[in-house]
């Protein structure tokens, strides 16, 4: 399955929407970028909410929309959670999900909500009201009530950004998994790196009513002059599996292909697939070996490129170490006083490690 979109559209003031587009049909597709740069309408488009003057929608073989024919939003085997969950207040959690199951069209199967409620952590909610729940609850019974539609396609519109930081912590382990136990794919709209560097499989970028970069999200965020490159909290994810696990200090070695980090023990198993985020700013670099320092990872690596940095003091570097590469993010002054260029081997001390769990 893939989702297919060509899609023009002109608005007055001069905006512009100007996309042709592939997703893959599984995993998260993320689509990043600043506000006004077209993301939440490309949703909409994709969810039938807005009709572009030109355009061509396939999902999974399935027309939504061409030359002759514009299949309207509620025939779409489409689910859609906005920023603010958007649920009906005057009727209870339970009554939310059945509402959603209504919007199925007759003759097609209704799936259980069971499996719905019990991945998003709501079974004791179930008889409450909307307005007694906190704004993280809310978009947990939002996705929910999506599910309960039996999408082919899972569209979320920034569902985080009316949140708080305590409410963002709450919801995103329930995006996660619903990111690992479900084969259904999803579109997500974000101006947030760390969304992407967390819950992203693939990355469109955006700009200007157009996509100006795409690939897989490890691979994009490690492009040194790419839009996720190019942005304060900038940074690499590395693929770990857990290597071993130190009870007395509440360690554990991550293991990736070309060294290891240590981090806190997060209790998984030896041998459990992880992401670990490495931010740039969290990294220096040194030309002789670091010695009795308090940062723990240490690791030899080589520069492979230096660019600017968005504001003129700075630099990036990008170090490959052994099959996998961290950015450091430095001043200029620095780079020069290391003499720092291609081909140079470096000594890596990363000050943070992040666990994506």
């Amino acid at each position: 399955m893939t989702i297919e979109a060509r899609l023009q559209l002109q608005r007055p003031g001069g905006f512009a929407l100007d996309v042709d587009l592939s997703l893959p049909g599984r995993g998260v597709s993320m689509l990043f970028g600043r506000s006004g740069c077209g993301k939440t309408t490309l949703l909409r488009c994709l969810a039938g909410l807005e009709r572009a003057a030109r355009g061509r929608v396939v999902v999974g073989g399935e027309v939504w929309q061409d030359e002759s024919s514009f299949v309207p939003p509620q025939a779409r085997a489409v689910g859609v959670v906005f920023q603010d969950a958007a649920l009906f207040e005057h009727l209870s959690v339970r009554g939310n999900l059945d509402y959603g199951q209504r919007r199925i069209p007759r003759g097609q199967p209704r799936p259980a909500l069971d499996a719905a409620i019990e991945l998003l952590g709501i079974e004791s909610l179930l008889a409450r009201r909307p307005a007694s729940l906190s704004g993280g609850v809310r978009q947990r019974v939002a996705l929910a009530r999506a599910l309960a539609m039996a999408p082919r396609l899972l569209l979320l519109d920034e569902p985080l950004a009316a949140l708080d930081a305590q409410r963002k912590r709450e919801v995103m382990p329930f995006l996660d998994r619903l990111h690992q136990s479900l084969a259904l794919p999803m579109v997500y709209v974000t101006h947030a790196l760390a969304e992407v560097m967390r819950l992203g499989d693939h990355v469109l970028s955006m700009q200007d009513g157009r996509i100006t970069a795409s690939g897989a999200t490890l691979q994009m965020l490690s492009q040194l002059e790419g839009p996720l490159a190019q942005d304060e909290d900038a940074g690499v994810v590395l693929a770990c599996t857990v290597g071993a696990r130190d009870a007395r200090w509440h360690l554990a070695r991550m293991d990736f292909d070309g060294g290891s980090l240590v981090v806190r023990d997060g209790g998984h198993a030896l041998g459990a697939a992880l992401r670990v985020r490495v931010p740039a700013r969290d990294v220096s670099l040194a030309l002789a070996e670091p010695k009795d320092s308090s940062i723990v990872n240490t690791l030899r690596g080589e520069v492979r490129a230096l660019v600017p940095d968005i504001h003129p003091a700075a630099a990036l570097a990008l170090v490959q170490i052994g099959n996998a590469s961290l950015i450091a993010r430095l001043t200029h002054q620095s780079a020069d006083r290391l003499r720092l260029a291609p081909g140079v081997a470096v000594w890596v001390q990363i000050k943070s490690v992040a666990l994506l769990e």
